[in-house]
């Protein structure tokens, strides 16, 4: 069942998520070669827990060790914090973060470049930015989960690369994962149909090769079958009737 948002709740959603959009600025700015992501974990949780009332969403999830998902190069999702994994020039690192506040979560995930990184490289990172706010400018009341997927998919084959098919971004609110589930592909007026009250976590997962992913030996880690770079960006947003609420940005 879709969980629908009242004004109120969307308004403590969006207090969570300023909370959030503040550590992405604070790992963005500790982001740098010979930097471990256990590291970066470590300041995911401590910047979290600095603010009355909020804990890291993603913290023992379905035992999950970390507060972040921190995942570099050809990892998609699902990175787990470690400190032998340490960030290289030209590395790209994704840190999927989710904050838990009065009640509610959200969810946002970034894909840094560590120091100088490859042009097809950053490419990909802006086609893949580009994807998600594709899907937002059509999170309308009116049109259907079907018209964010296409909006991706459109953006990404544009720009020669591929979405990811296997994962998908999902409903959020009192439940980190709630209905519906949100493709980063799809056929327009398809779908489930957007209300107001809605809140998704959109999230564009896209390869620089093929679309195939395997998981890891950790039953965690997911990355790209061909070995190519994969990049993510990802933002919670509420359907409302003046248009889509990004709930995980400094300003909402």
């Amino acid at each position: 069942m879709i969980q629908l948002k009242s004004p109120r709740e969307l308004d403590i959603m969006a207090a969570g998520g300023r909370i959030l959009a503040a550590t992405h600025q604070h790992v963005k700015a500790a982001v740098a070669p010979g930097v471990s992501t256990l590291q970066l974990d470590g300041l995911v949780e401590s910047f979290i827990r600095s603010h009355a009332g909020a804990t890291p969403s993603f913290k023992g999830l379905y035992d999950f060790p970390g507060s972040a998902c921190i995942s570099i190069n050809e990892e998609i999702v699902h990175g787990i914090p470690s400190a032998k994994r340490v960030l290289a020039e030209g590395d790209i690192v994704t840190v999927d973060i989710g904050v838990h506040y009065g009640g509610f979560h959200t969810d946002s995930a970034w894909t840094y470049a560590v120091g100088e990184i490859a042009p097809e490289t950053q490419r990909l990172m802006d086609v893949t930015e580009a994807s998600l706010w594709a899907a937002i400018r059509v999170a309308t009341l009116g049109n259907h989960i079907g018209d964010l997927g296409a909006a991706v998919e459109e953006v990404v084959t544009r720009g020669r690369f591929s979405v990811v098919r296997d994962l998908v971004g999902h409903g959020v609110g009192a439940a980190m994962h709630e209905e519906p589930q949100v493709p980063n592909h799809g056929k327009p007026k398809r779908g489930p149909k957007l209300q107001a009250g809605m809140t998704l976590a959109i999230e564009p997962m896209v390869n620089a090769g093929g679309a195939a992913t395997r998981t890891l030996s950790d039953k965690w880690t997911i990355v790209t079958l061909d070995g190519s770079m994969s990049a993510h960006f990802e933002h919670t947003v509420a359907i409302t009737a003046e248009g889509p609420r990004v709930l995980t940005t400094l300003q909402v």
